[in-house]
């Protein structure tokens, strides 16, 4: 890799957990998530001993390198306690605070731009949770421009419960699964073979044009596998057809700066693959982690590496699964170490959130929390962060480390990084 833009002696890292939420924003209430706080109630549960799964762990959450990074201290400055089993032992090893989402709504697009310094000013569309749940000019353009025999769902819906349910209509008539939540998504699901992978990306770039006049955020695919005989089950072969970001991002200043930039996992689906450089896709955490650690010692001077984990989202926030979630927490703390050796002197790694998905909450939905900021490296100091009023605060953090642009939005605390260490 080449870098033509200014040199810039420290490279950075940007690691979204996503979902990885702290609790306590100020406007939970108001999108009915009040008392929604991820981490505290998955270490709460394991404390508790209810969130054994046998073969897969047991006992109190056990996260030593997030604890040493300020995890801890973040989650009781977002929600006013330190979770059980969370308390640093020793010396904090990283910056720590805690950030506030300005952007309405609780959507990946929404959290992801603002990390990247973008905050969303306007509203999102949503659909209602009625039966049929979108608008039939909408269904009727979808069916009449993608050539289908009908439209199955179309009503809000667990991604997993709707395939089990319909997955076998889906089979005998060819009509796709089509439904939403309290996100701005519109889903469709559909089987990879029998359908066909290509015809459902096909379908989905209809239904993005469609959704358009709506301000629907995402259009996702959702292929999956099986047989009535042996079940259903989702593949990896998920692709999500965003809109794209309003104004510039950290990414576009980069990219107009002539930097090396990497984004690992669903980035550059987020970013309607603007500016997101060599996208690396992943199937799950672990391959993400593994990306990571390979790209890292081939980035210039200058470069950015941004990566989404998912599965604590898709597969553990939105199935309600605690023992799943915190397992997943436990295997990326695992991972950390091999993270901070691939840093380089001048390197700064920032692991945040884009929202929450309580596991413990009502319903199955993202709940409305604060992120935690979390920032490593071999000369970053540690200490407080504090309290950030915006997530843009990040990128503006990083705008500032890789010496390019900011894009207006967020408060640099770069100044707390590069200074002496904090109690």
């Amino acid at each position: 890799m080449t870098s033509t833009g200014p040199k810039a002696q420290g490279r950075a890292l940007l690691i979204v957990l996503d979902s990885v939420g702290i609790g306590g924003a100020p406007d939970a209430e108001s999108y009915g998530d009040l008392g929604a706080d991820t981490v505290g109630h998955i270490a709460e549960r394991c404390a508790a001993g209810l969130a054994n799964a046998e073969g897969l762990r047991a006992g109190p959450l056990a996260l030593p390198n997030l604890a040493a990074l300020g995890l801890g201290l973040a989650c009781g400055l977002a929600s006013g306690r330190v979770p059980p089993g969370l308390e640093p032992r020793g010396e904090v090893r990283g910056g720590w605070g805690a950030a506030t989402e300005t952007s309405r709504g609780k959507d990946t697009p929404s959290g992801h731009w603002e990390i990247a310094g973008l905050p969303v000013g306007f509203a999102w569309g949503y659909f209602p949770d009625s039966r049929p749940a979108f608008p039939a000019p909408l269904m009727e353009g979808l069916i009449r421009e993608a050539g289908l025999p009908g439209i199955l769902g179309a009503c809000h819906a667990s991604g997993t419960a709707i395939i089990d349910e319909l997955g076998p209509e889906h089979l005998r008539t060819g009509q796709p699964i089509c439904y939403t939540s309290v996100d701005s998504v519109f889903q469709v699901a559909a089987h990879e073979e029998l359908f066909g992978l290509e015809r459902l990306y096909g379908l989905c770039r209809v239904a993005r044009r469609l959704c358009d006049p709506y301000r629907i955020g995402r259009v996702i695919a959702r292929p999956f596998l099986g047989s009535v005989e042996s079940g259903f089950h989702r593949t990896a072969n998920r692709r999500d057809f965003s809109v794209e970001p309003p104004g510039p991002t950290l990414l576009d200043r980069l990219t107009e700066a002539g930097r090396d930039v990497v984004t690992v996992g669903k980035l550059g689906d987020i970013f309607a693959h603007r500016s997101t450089g060599r996208e690396v896709k992943t199937k799950n955490n672990l391959a993400g982690l593994t990306a990571i650690r390979e790209v890292m010692p081939d980035l210039a001077a200058g470069g950015f590496v941004f990566a989404n984990l998912v599965d604590f989202d898709t597969e553990y926030g939105h199935r309600r699964d605690v023992a799943g979630y915190a397992a997943a927490l436990e295997a990326f703390d695992r991972g950390l170490p091999g993270i901070a050796a691939a840093l380089q002197p001048g390197d700064v790694c920032i692991v945040t959130a884009d929202h929450g998905n309580d596991p413990t909450f009502r319903g199955t939905d993202h709940t409305r929390e604060q992120a935690p900021v979390l920032a490593f490296g071999p000369q970053v100091a540690a200490g407080p962060l504090g309290q950030r009023a915006s997530f843009a605060d990040i990128g503006a953090t990083l705008a500032g480390h890789l010496g390019v642009p900011g894009t207006g939005a967020g408060t640099s605390f770069l100044p707390l990084l590069r200074g002496p260490r904090r109690a």
